[in-house]
């Protein structure tokens, strides 16, 4: 979720790939959440994404920060289970946080920040416990150390698609201790989670299109 700030992208502009993404690995994540989650998330997933998406020409015309206010309301409004709520969440947060005027690395990095905190906050979660969260958190500690270095939006974005597919790929050795997956126990052990595969998913495609955009 990185812009170039010299000239910031709309967010909007990301809604259809992030839709065309979501579809194209729609059997990997209905198969690991019928293994291990809800078997409900893929669905509410995109019922999201497409309830964002029926709002884009709105979304256009406001800046980036009320951008994401909007997002984050109709997900609140339009999404159940328990991934609509903590996708709100961050989005209703990083946009107290993401200031217009002032789009730097940096800046998007606290917002990001914020955002994740907001997830943690929400589903009283934290890395480690076989969540969404084991991709958000370092992505943001990655972004953030990219801030501090002054590294190019390019060879961040390059970056943090490594990092989110290890990340991803980390949670099949986890013992979940959040949701329906807690009762698996050791069962669950080998299956990616869901909520991890769709954040990878979903942050590969904005940081593929990044790249292209150059």
């Amino acid at each position: 979720m990185l812009i170039r700030m010299s000239n910031p992208i709309s967010f909007s502009s990301f809604i259809s790939p992030t839709l065309q993404a979501i579809s194209i690995h729609e059997n990997e994540i209905e198969s690991l959440d019928r293994a291990i989650g809800d078997g409900d998330h893929f669905i509410n997933l995109k019922r999201g994404v497409t309830a964002i998406q029926s709002i884009t020409h709105e979304l256009d015309s406001l800046p980036n920060s009320q951008q994401a206010k909007s997002i984050g309301m109709k997900l609140l409004s339009s999404v159940g289970g328990a991934s609509g709520p903590l996708f709100a969440s961050f989005f209703l947060e990083f946009s107290k946080h993401y200031n217009d005027e002032n789009s730097t690395l940096e800046n998007f990095c606290q917002a990001f920040t914020e955002g994740v905190d907001a997830i943690k906050r929400r589903g009283k979660s934290d890395v480690g416990e076989k969540t969404m969260l084991d991709v958000l958190v370092p992505v943001a500690e990655l972004i953030k150390l990219a801030s501090l270095n002054k590294l190019d939006i390019i060879e961040l974005s390059q970056q943090v698609i490594t990092k989110s597919i290890e990340c991803a790929e980390s949670t099949k050795s986890m013992l979940p201790t959040k949701g329906r997956s807690t009762g698996l126990g050791d069962r669950a052990i080998g299956h990616m989670d869901p909520g991890a595969k769709s954040c990878q998913v979903i942050i590969c495609e904005i940081c593929n299109q990044i790249i292209s955009r150059g």
